[in-house]
């Protein structure tokens, strides 16, 4: 049985889930890594859900305001036992929904062309494929997706 929680950036579960996803993506993304990791401080992040197995960890994921209205999802991760369970799915549908709750209309999100998972992740649960936004313009290896809520 999964239980997720509502927390922010400060929980110490987020920060060590958040530990792992960096080590995985400093080992995908390479040489990319710092461009990418300048954009991903959890100091910024007040809305963060962290899934729990039988009191362990094994899921985080986050939310930040990216304008009015729009939610941009964050910090995505599962631990590699527990992949392919339906946890990713479970954690972005209420990151989902707690956007909606909070009143915002849409939800955009980056990831990285070396993340296969996670672009079949986005795609199955409804985000379309958008031109690459903000700090992202223009980067070959980062595809940016939208959902509307």
């Amino acid at each position: 049985m999964i239980r997720i929680i509502k927390t922010d950036a400060s929980q110490p579960d987020f920060k060590k889930l958040v530990a792992f996803l960096d080590v995985d993506l400093a080992e995908r993304d390479g040489e990319d890594h710092s461009f990418y990791d300048q954009y991903n401080k959890l100091h910024l992040i007040k809305y963060a859900l962290v899934a729990y197995e039988k009191d362990l960890p094994v899921a985080c994921g986050a939310i930040k305001e990216f304008e009015p209205n729009v939610m941009e999802v964050k910090r995505m991760y599962v631990t590699p036992e527990k992949r392919g369970k339906g946890i990713a799915t479970k954690v972005l549908s209420s990151l989902e929904d707690w956007a909606r709750e909070l009143g915002y209309q849409k939800c955009v999100l980056e990831t990285g062309k070396r993340q296969p998972e996670a672009i079949a992740l986005y795609t199955k649960n409804g985000y379309k494929i958008i031109p690459n936004y903000g700090q992202y313009a223009g980067i070959e290896n980062s595809m940016c997706f939208e959902k509307f809520l």
